[in-house]
Parts: structure tokens; sequence; C-alpha cells
């Protein structure tokens, strides 16, 4: 089944040409079939990228999938056309009496801020607060995973002596997690961040579940006791090159800033090693976690029993 997303929007002709089975909104609107919904903050500066990561990975199921893609309503974006998010973008607002299947809340070039001092920090709480009850699964990613620790479970986060930047080797912490079905026991990840969350925070918490670790990254992937949210605290959605334009972006600001790790290979190329990895999680979240407890018709979002 495909990704529903309208046709005119750049991700359209990206997917089309990499043979991912997409559909037009006109076209999806002439079939007798209740599509998931997926609803996308998109915090990120690079809107456009971050819009075809994400429809990549939620078209590779056989599910219908629709998205909605909304930004803060008080944020300026200094990177994106406004004509593009005038278009193809919404409110909060705007969609805060709807129900969604799904949340995706992106990561977002703001975690060495204190998270008050973020502009729509307010707006985000609301969000969060929103997603309790209209959604049935959020998945938070990089900073919008530790801005939701923050906020449901008090877990803050501290700077790193250095930019955490490259691909780094994970293992499971629980085998029979079906989030992780299909996944190796070890499985490798992108990070990019400059802040990170103490362990004993992470682990401590009753509430919190963890899935996958690394020992030079801490605990990556969580879930929460009711099986309703989960945390990426790395970039599984990147393109190949994508660490590789941060890395030439911060050279060319003057930053200091090492070689992302276990990236390039010893001619330069650039071998990806968490393409599958990335594919199967968000397939076996929409999979799992979304399409198999959503009713037809929306209900508010319970404690759920435990997948066997």
């Amino acid at each position: 089944m495909p990704i529903i997303i309208p046709k005119d929007i750049p991700a359209y002709k990206t997917l089309e040409e990499e043979n991912v089975f997409v559909m037009h909104t006109e076209r999806a609107m002439t079939q007798d079939i209740r599509p998931v919904d997926i609803l996308i903050l998109n915090l990120m500066p690079t809107k456009i990228v971050t819009e075809t990561q994400l429809a990549r990975l939620l078209a590779n199921t056989c599910l219908q999938v629709n998205l909605t893609f909304i930004v803060p309503s008080g944020h300026v974006s200094k990177n994106t056309d406004k004509s593009h998010l005038d278009k193809f973008y919404t409110t909060f607002e705007e969609i805060k009496d709807r129900h969604f299947d799904g949340l995706v809340i992106t990561g977002a070039p703001v975690e060495q801020m204190p998270f008050e001092d973020v502009d729509y920090w307010n707006e985000l709480k609301e969000i969060f607060e929103y997603s309790k009850t209209n959604v049935t699964s959020t998945m938070f990613i990089c900073w919008g995973a530790q801005a939701a620790l923050y906020y449901f479970y008090g877990i803050d986060k501290y700077p790193l002596d250095k930019k955490l930047f490259g691909i780094y080797p994970h293992r499971k912490a629980v085998i029979h997690e079906v989030l992780l079905n299909g996944i190796d026991d070890v499985f490798y990840v992108p990070q990019s961040r400059h802040t990170y969350n103490k362990e004993e925070d992470l682990l401590s918490n009753e509430n919190l579940i963890p899935l996958a670790s690394s020992s030079l990254c801490g605990t990556t992937i969580l879930k929460s006791k009711n099986y309703n949210q989960f945390f990426i605290l790395g970039h599984l959605e990147y393109d190949k090159d994508t660490l590789r334009l941060e890395y030439e972006r911060d050279l060319n600001k003057g930053l200091e800033i090492e070689k992302p790790l276990n990236y390039f290979s010893d001619n330069g190329d650039i071998d990806v090693k968490w393409r599958s990895t990335a594919n199967i999680l968000y397939s076996n979240w929409l999979n799992y976690y979304v399409y198999q407890i959503t009713p037809f018709k929306f209900k508010a979002p319970k404690v759920k029993k435990k997948i066997k």
C-alpha cells in the first residue's frame, strides 16, 4: 500500500523515482479504504529533506498511510520557503480537534538551549498534552525525544564534552520486543547531537522500558510502559549523505568538528549501515503499535495490554 502525499510536494517525485509506492491525495480519495493517519511535527531546519526521509520509511508497509505535516505557529523558519510551508503544512491550532493514529515529532537544532528558552516550547507542551488523548502512538526523535522525556518524565539533558557524531553500533536490551522484530542483535544508528541523558535517569524511571543501547551512546531506544510512546535518541531516518552535509556545514562555519565516526570508508565513500534497521523499525511501529491497536473509529488511547 502507498504513502499518501500531495502530488506536487517535492518528496513525491523523489520517492516515485526511487520506486517507493506513493499515491497522491486526489487518487486516494477515490479508494474506499480507511488509511492510517499520521501527523508529523517537523522541527528540522531542512524540512523538505526530512519530509522525504520520513515519508520513505512510513511507505515501507502494506498499509495506506496518510501524512499531515505541521510546524509551530509562532516560529519563523529560516531554511524553508514560506510558500512551501503555506502549501504543504498546517498548524496545531487547525488540527487540534482531529484524532490521529500516529504522531512523529522530529529532532530540532536547539538542543544546547534550555527547553523553556525554545520559542515554541509552550506550543510543544500543548502538543504533548494533545498526544495523550488524540493519538494512538507517538514516535519522538532525537531532540524531540529529549524534550518529551523532560516534559513527561522530568528527565533532563546535559552537554557533552564534544559532539556525538557518526554511526554507532547498538545492541538490543530486550530480545522479544516487536518494535525490533527482524532487526539484528547488533545494529547501527546515526547520531548527531551535543547533549545526552544520564543513564541512571533513564534506567531508574519505572515508566520507561529501555529497548536498545550502545557502549558509546548509552540507551538510545525506549518505550513507555503503556506502549504508546517511543523515544529514538538518534536519527535512523537520515539519508546516506546527511552526516557528510552536516560535517561540511560545520567546517564552513569554522566550528571544531571531527569526522563522523564509522561513517567514511578508507577511500572516502559512505557505506550505509542503518537503512534496513530504519525500515524495519518504522514498519514495526506502524503495524504493531499503530495499525493493530487503532480502531476503525478513533477512541482515546488507554493503557494497553502487552503485545506478545
